[in-house]
């Protein structure tokens, strides 16, 4: 299952009169599973969407979610894992993570979900502001918990709106989730949509190219014209569509992020390629299926050459990670494409982190 924002904001959606609590993750010390702004969402009887941990605090968070629900207050908790003498948890991790729980109700106008999802689909992307309740308004403390409508939230979509509410702050000092000190601190959250990327070719290895993708909660297209190919019931999940590349919509080039080449024809692979190097201009991620020598020929076809994409090219597709048959090969590009739209360094995570 996906645990993206998106999952979060359906699911509320499908029930915005239940009774619902926010999980925030606003700061961590050490090392944590997950980093500050992730989300998971509660529901009053006990389901959840998101995670914040390993899947370790998620059970308890559950709990205390209850008594969030039934005090109507907001409220922070602390997970220590640093204290390895203390087995409450066995978080194993050895970092500290402060949260905060948060109801969502008509008072803190569901901290605006609806305006959050509706940004997302609209633009791609947007920054969440969340004020963050006092660390000693703890649920296992004997201090009152703030009210609900003292938690509030602000969805901001453009620099212009921040400066015409002259918010002192710009959405570029926040390429990543962090703290915003005022007289009330805040988190500010940068959130976009699910990643997209289009899979040119219906064959059978790309199936588990679909598939895991799917898995990563990105949203698939498979683009493939022949009749005995991109078959809807091998792409359970994905957007066919049965269409040469020169008669796709201009809107299905839109917020497109990544393109796997792998039709296993010269001709439809250069027609491809020629229609990704003159529609889709954000496009992150690029591969074509084959060795070198193919590249070349498909390239001559296209009239195109390596450097004409302003993509990340990977011909021959993916990393060298052993293995040659379907799945490998897509876990292998998967992995690679996974890499660059996360501006990841493609090393040994052992080499980044202790």
């Amino acid at each position: 299952m996906s645990h993206h924002i998106e999952d979060l904001l359906n699911a509320w959606s499908a029930a915005p009169q239940d009774d619902w609590v926010l999980a925030l993750v606003t700061h961590v010390e050490g090392s944590a599973y997950r980093k500050v702004g992730a989300m998971m969402l509660i529901h009053g009887m006990g389901k959840s969407v998101g995670l914040v941990s390993g899947g370790c605090l998620e059970a308890d968070l559950r709990r205390r979610a209850q008594k969030v629900i039934q005090t109507g207050q907001a409220a922070s908790v602390c997970y220590d894992a640093t204290d390895e003498a203390d087995a409450s948890y066995q978080l194993g991790c050895g970092g500290l993570v402060h949260l905060m729980l948060v109801p969502l109700c008509a008072a803190n106008h569901y901290l605006h979900f609806k305006a959050l999802k509706a940004a997302l689909a609209s633009q791609g992307q947007c920054h969440y502001q969340l004020d963050l309740v006092d660390a000693s308004l703890s649920l296992d403390s004997t201090s009152a918990a703030g009210s609900s409508d003292s938690v509030d939230a602000q969805v901001w979509t453009s620099q212009q709106a921040l400066d015409d509410a002259k918010s002192g702050w710009q959405l570029s000092d926040f390429p990543r989730p962090g703290v915003l000190q005022g007289e009330l601190a805040s988190l500010i959250i940068p959130l976009r949509e699910r990643h997209r990327i289009a899979i040119f070719g219906g064959g059978l290895d790309a199936q588990p190219v679909c598939q895991i993708a799917q898995q990563l909660g990105w949203r698939v297209d498979v683009v493939d014209r022949r009749t005995s190919y991109a078959r809807e019931y091998d792409f359970v999940g994905a957007n066919i569509i049965k269409l040469p590349v020169n008669e796709l919509p201009q809107n299905f080039w839109t917020r497109l992020d990544g393109a796997i080449v792998m039709q296993h024809n010269l001709e439809l692979d250069a027609q491809a390629l020629a229609a990704i190097h003159q529609h889709a201009q954000q496009l992150s991620y690029l591969a074509l299926l084959g060795p070198g020598h193919r590249r070349d020929r498909v390239l001559a076809l296209a009239g195109l050459e390596v450097a004409s994409f302003g993509a990340y090219f990977s011909a021959p597709a993916g990393l060298a990670l052993g293995g040659e048959l379907p799945s490998s090969i897509a876990l292998s590009i998967l992995s690679e494409c996974h890499g660059v739209l996360h501006g990841a360094k493609r090393v040994a995570l052992k080499e980044v982190m202790a």
